[in-house]
């Protein structure tokens, strides 16, 4: 099958609304960076009430109390992340979608509407369940629903979606972080969650997940409605075949390509995410994204993202705010520009480049934080950004789909997000109290020191997928290499 006859109208729309949760996501990250000074109060010395709105135009924080409200949100996604994988694999994939919604709308609302700390955390806690179930279950769908030589292309666009949301918040914190405006960056998310409720209503349910699930009739509608009426989608319905089949081949064979006189009984049950963990068969896939979602974290980048305008305020004053926007634009520029680039040259490759690069800018970071060299910091503060999209950005969403098959896939997502949002909560919390204890920039050694450490993990423990049909296949080439 060639590209353009599977890649149709409907299919780029299905990626484009699924993907408006990892909008979300990126947006909600970055929401409190630029607007943070305004925000608890430190760019006024007492705590005023907006006669327009009734709302304090700002909540007194001190550093501690600020990164607990910015870590809140991690929590929130550590849980979103362990409930989104079971769900979506006993009730499907757009039903979990469509709860997302609802948990990133009243989260918004919350932090919108908040006058203390303990109401902004109980917003940002809803919006990371949101946040931490969309990034399990997009990728998962979006997996499902791309053709097999595009799935990283597509794949990639959960960073990118995620990379858009950043920008649009940095950008609105530039322009908003005065007053009581700052309301306004977390309202306009309310708006982007209700139009995902209502597009949502345009989605289809996952043909994998329905053939899985005893539906091979429903699954071929669904399959080529997405592929396109004239589309032949005969070898894709083989590997479902393949992968479902029981021991009656011949009996599978006929359901899948027919309508099927009955129910089709599956090869490999669904997984739950402990039982995934001690089976021996989805093992080394668990922790081969464990270490990959881990390497994205304690490499630094949200260090960045969260952190980077009261991080450079020091060396760069009043152009620390512009920086971040202009950061979260490079960040998406290059994550569209290698899109292609896990597809060419392989997952595993763009990991190690990335990982590499950003090891090489922390270290130069660190020097340009210490002496206070404008230029420096800058430069390698984007150029850290830039080594993030080539590869530990969006390939981590790739890898959970194509290490496993579909009975353990929620599993393993939910263990890689689960990995990933401990580490976030982590960077969160405890960043910005570490680089005030460390001063000048020191923290970065301790990242270019764990970008190091991860990259041979990598490179011992994550097997490349790259143009692989099979879990079997995956593995197989990976176990006959190192034999």
């Amino acid at each position: 099958m060639s590209r353009g006859s599977t890649i149709t109208p409907y299919l780029i729309c299905l990626v484009f609304i699924t993907t408006l949760g990892p909008l979300q996501f990126g947006y909600h990250l970055a929401e409190l960076n630029a607007p943070q000074a305004v925000l608890t109060c430190q760019q006024k010395s007492i705590t005023s009430t907006s006669p327009s709105s009734g709302f304090p135009q700002c909540i007194p924080m001190s550093t501690s109390q600020f990164s607990l409200v910015s870590s809140t949100y991690t929590l929130g996604g550590l849980l979103g992340a362990l409930l989104a994988g079971p769900i979506s694999t006993k009730y499907g994939r757009l039903v979990t979608l469509r709860w997302t919604t609802f948990f990133f709308l009243l989260g918004s609302i919350a932090e919108s509407l908040a006058s203390s700390i303990l109401v902004m955390s109980i917003g940002r806690l809803l919006s990371g369940v949101g946040a931490g179930a969309s990034i399990v279950v997009g990728p998962i769908y979006i997996s499902e629903i791309a053709p097999t030589n595009s799935r990283g292309f597509f794949g990639t666009f959960t960073q990118v979606m995620t990379n858009v949301g950043i920008l649009i918040t940095q950008t609105l914190g530039y322009f908003l972080s005065k007053g009581s405006s700052w309301r306004l960056i977390l309202a306009i998310a309310a708006g982007i969650a209700s139009l995902e409720l209502l597009s949502l209503a345009f989605v289809v349910e996952s043909p994998v997940w329905l053939a899985e699930h005893q539906q091979p009739s429903q699954a071929r509608q669904v399959l080529q409605r997405i592929r396109g009426n004239d589309a032949d989608i005969e070898a894709e319905v083989k590997l479902w075949r393949v992968a479902f089949s029981s021991e009656n081949v011949a009996v599978e064979e006929e359901s899948l390509v027919s309508p099927p006189s009955g129910n089709v009984p599956l090869r490999n049950p669904p997984v739950t995410i402990l039982g995934a963990l001690l089976n021996a068969k989805y093992r080394p896939a668990i922790i081969a994204v464990i270490i990959v979602m881990l390497a994205q974290q304690f490499t630094g980048i949200n260090s960045i993202i969260m952190y980077s305008v009261s991080l450079l305020q020091n060396t760069l004053s009043t152009g620390a705010p512009l920086l971040a926007v202009i950061i979260s634009a490079l960040n998406l520029v290059v994550t569209l520009a290698c899109s292609p680039l896990p597809d060419k040259i392989g997952r595993k490759t763009c990991l190690l480049l990335s990982i590499t690069g950003m090891g090489l800018s922390s270290i130069l970071l660190a020097l340009g934080i210490s002496v206070g060299e404008k230029t420096l910091s800058a430069a390698s503060s984007l150029l850290f950004v830039a080594c993030f999209a080539v590869g530990l950005g969006p390939v981590p969403f790739i890898l959970a789909s194509e290490l496993v098959g579909p009975e353990a896939v929620g599993a393993t997502q939910s263990w890689a997000l689960a990995a990933n949002w401990i580490a976030t909560f982590l960077v969160a919390q405890f960043f910005p109290m570490l680089n005030d204890m460390l001063g000048g920039g020191k923290v970065y050694w301790l990242f270019a020191a764990s970008a190091g450490i991860f990259g041979v993990f990598i490179f011992w423990r994550v097997p490349e997928t790259k143009g692989k049909a099979t879990v079997e296949e995956v593995w197989g080439r990976q176990e006959r290499r190192r034999d």
